[in-house]
């Protein structure tokens, strides 16, 4: 009797101990990475000169049909520009503006800027996060002179914060990139 019940016993402990699992079947929520058909970049000279818009369209998204990009802008050499970043999911009914959620997830999301040929601008982080991390939505781009060459803007989500501002060096995902052609005139 007494064998009897000590297996009873480890039984009921075993039953309780695999049905106490410390493992939460309830998955954590997902934050997932951004659907963003349009980018527009817009560049305004601090001088008040002529505002240069470069856009990207990609309606159907990756993997569908290449994406409609803008015809190549020129810039003023010499001259200082303020820039903007939009970011819209045109695949909804009602278009979603992306980039108040990035603006809101700053410290999960940053802009690479990556200058391509012999394109002779600098640019400057414009906003930051919580933390002073560079985000990117907004930034400043100095041109130089004559020359031609791509603009990439690469947004990164969850990039390692902080980061030397390149993509390689920032990780993370990215949401979407847009290359533009340029010329500095």
């Amino acid at each position: 009797m007494k064998k009897a019940n000590y297996l009873l016993t480890l039984f009921i402990l075993s039953v309780v101990f695999t049905a106490c699992s410390d493992d939460d079947s309830t998955p954590l929520p997902v934050n997932e990475e951004e659907v963003i058909t349009t980018v527009t970049v817009t560049l305004t000279p601090t001088d008040g000169g002529d505002v240069v818009t470069l856009q990207m369209t990609d309606l159907d998204g990756e993997g569908g049909n290449d994406p409609v990009y803008s015809d190549p802008a020129v810039l003023t050499s010499g001259t200082a520009y303020t820039g903007t970043i939009e970011l819209l999911n045109e695949a909804e009914e009602d278009p979603e503006n992306i980039t108040l959620e990035v603006l809101e997830e700053a410290e999960e999301h940053q802009f690479i800027y990556t200058v391509g040929g012999n394109l002779d601008v600098s640019l400057g982080y414009g906003d930051f996060d919580n933390n002073n991390h560079p985000l990117g939505v907004t930034f400043n781009l100095s041109s130089g002179t004559a020359s031609t060459g791509t603009l990439t803007f690469t947004l990164r989500h969850e990039p390692t914060k902080p980061n030397d501002n390149t993509l390689d060096g920032a990780g993370g995902e990215t949401d979407v990139e847009a290359t533009f052609e340029i010329s500095v005139q």
